[in-house]
């Protein structure tokens, strides 16, 4: 079964990471109506910076993995956090949000 990550940039405020989360996940639903994620498993991780998630986004895209990215419009469209319903282990490494 498919947990969603959510990607968090680690050079945001802790409020701000949250929210930030809370946005990619609302993306993910909308941009994907017809999964069935069903609210189960949701993991929050952490990624150092906006390079980071722009990694992470060209690695999903290379193993064609489907994912969600939030750009908050209040910091000029930067890319926040990203969300990605997976069974794959591809972000065993990463660190969970806050850790």
């Amino acid at each position: 079964m498919g947990k969603l990550f959510v990607l968090i940039r680690n050079d945001l405020k802790p409020s701000y990471q949250a929210v930030q989360a809370g946005h990619a996940v609302a993306q993910w639903m909308l941009d994907n109506k017809d999964q069935k994620w069903n609210n189960q498993t949701l993991v929050y991780l952490q990624v150092p910076d906006m390079d980071h998630l722009e990694v992470w986004a060209s690695k999903l895209n290379s193993k064609a993995i489907s994912f969600s990215q939030f750009n908050e419009p209040d910091i000029n469209n930067q890319v926040t956090a990203l969300a990605c319903y997976t069974d794959k282990g591809i972000f065993d490494k990463l660190k969970l949000m806050g850790a």
